[in-house]
């Protein structure tokens, strides 16, 4: 049995600014901080970070008064903001600057008094954040039937962004679908779509060409996890998503020759190591990795933090 390795996979550079940002927090204030929400889709990360001393919530009233909080890499609403603001809490921001990008341009097509589409799935943490961040009309797709549902105030009038975790390719039918309707839509450009999530799921095509089954590493709420293992299925290749090695059902492995493992972008090198190791029990051979990007994206942390930072970092 062969494994071949996507390239690039894991982690992305909104999630590496994130948990770096619970472990710099966690360092200069000490424990407890507490985490609105998870900082990232993956149980082990979270897990981790919870042992280091951080507290993960779901709402800001369970956090005491005047705590150090975070707020997770999928952005939160202005309410909850606010919320945080009444309790006197200590906030840093680990939202993805991409993210934050989203919001920022939403609020400008709002503000030139557009009615705002946004492309994404509902009750993903991210879209709740951006939904609570523009003001005026927002109307929330995700497939190009419901672009005719649509009812604006001014068809001349209308302007489209879209979830982070999803791909050039997953939002191309919705877009043009918007186009057709609305001719004159305003929407960002196609290099404003997250750098990750394209080139995960672009890897992951070049992948199924060369493989017999498709492992994808990751949690089963991770929206660009879940695609990948789609994608995969999508191009007749079995393919299966899974939290970490222990979740590896060796039946899939039956007559299969080539492997092919990649990771969602929240989800730890440490874990595909792990199956690489336990492919290698079932009888693996040989390891490689795909020709594929090289990413080198870093974004900068908030200055609450920055000081943690080694000098020249």
């Amino acid at each position: 049995m062969k494994v071949i390795l996507a390239q690039p996979r894991g982690f992305c550079a909104g999630v590496e600014r994130a948990i770096e940002i619970v472990e710099k927090a966690l360092i200069k204030y000490g424990p407890p901080v507490y985490v609105r929400h998870e900082i990232v889709h993956n149980r082990t990360v979270v897990q981790d970070l919870r042992q280091k001393g951080a507290i993960f919530v779901e709402e800001i009233d369970e956090i005491p008064e005047g705590a150090v909080t975070i707020f997770s890499a999928h952005g939160v609403a202005r309410k909850v903001e606010k919320g945080a603001g009444d309790q006197g809490l200590t906030v840093i921001d680990a939202t993805c600057p991409l993210v934050a990008k989203v919001h920022k341009e939403g609020q400008r097509y709002s503000g030139g008094g557009k009615d705002v589409v946004l492309i994404g799935h509902e009750g993903h943490p991210e879209v709740e954040g951006t939904l609570g961040r523009i003001d005026g009309p927002v109307h929330l797709i995700s497939d190009p039937k419901d672009v005719a549902k649509l009812e604006v105030k001014d068809p001349d009038r209308v302007a489209y962004v879209t979830q982070t975790t999803l791909s050039v390719d997953d939002t191309r039918a919705v877009i043009e679908a918007l186009k057709q309707r609305f001719p004159n839509i305003s929407g960002p450009d196609v290099n404003d779509i997250c750098y990750a999530t394209q080139n995960r799921q672009h890897a992951v095509r070049e992948m199924a060409r060369q493989v017999d089954v498709l492992l994808v590493i990751g949690a089963s709420n991770s929206s660009n996890s879940n695609r990948l293992r789609e994608i995969g299925a999508e191009l007749n290749v079995p393919s299966y998503l899974i939290d970490d090695a222990r979740s590896l059902d060796p039946a899939w492995l039956a007559g299969k020759e080539v492997i092919g493992v990649t990771a969602g972008a929240s989800a730890p090198e440490a874990l595909v190591e792990e199956l690489v190791d336990r492919l290698k029990e079932l009888g693996a051979t040989e390891v490689s990795m795909l020709d594929g990007l090289v990413e080198n994206v870093r974004f900068k942390l908030p200055v609450e933090v920055r000081g943690e930072v080694a000098a020249g970092a």
